[in-house]
């Protein structure tokens, strides 16, 4: 596992120890589960951003996202985002669906 090293405000090294005090954990393995965290709301976040600007399609986004085509919907959902879908998108879904 590659080691990384950063410079954090006094108060935020205070936050770290409090959040892990909190889990029982120690400082790395609390460093560890944050960044997974907070990386996965940011590429949920560029994600959003990209499909409600329209520059990306539904799969796409859910890639961007890293979640599935179903868990990108639920995220869609949550957030009343519109869809970008057109009515020929649509149609073409819906003969898709039928063919199954």
């Amino acid at each position: 596992m590659p080691s990384i090293s950063a410079r954090i405000p006094d108060q935020e090294a205070e936050t770290l120890d409090e959040v892990a005090a909190l889990l029982g954990e120690d400082r790395s393995t609390t460093i560890r589960r944050a960044l997974a965290e907070g990386l996965s709301d940011l590429r949920v976040r560029v994600a959003v951003e990209q499909y409600q600007s329209g520059d990306v399609s539904v799969n796409r986004a859910a890639r961007i996202a890293g979640v599935s085509l179903a868990e990108w919907l639920e995220i869609a959902r949550e957030r009343n985002l519109t869809s970008q879908l057109t009515p020929d998108d649509l149609e073409a879904d819906a003969e898709a669906a039928r063919d199954l």
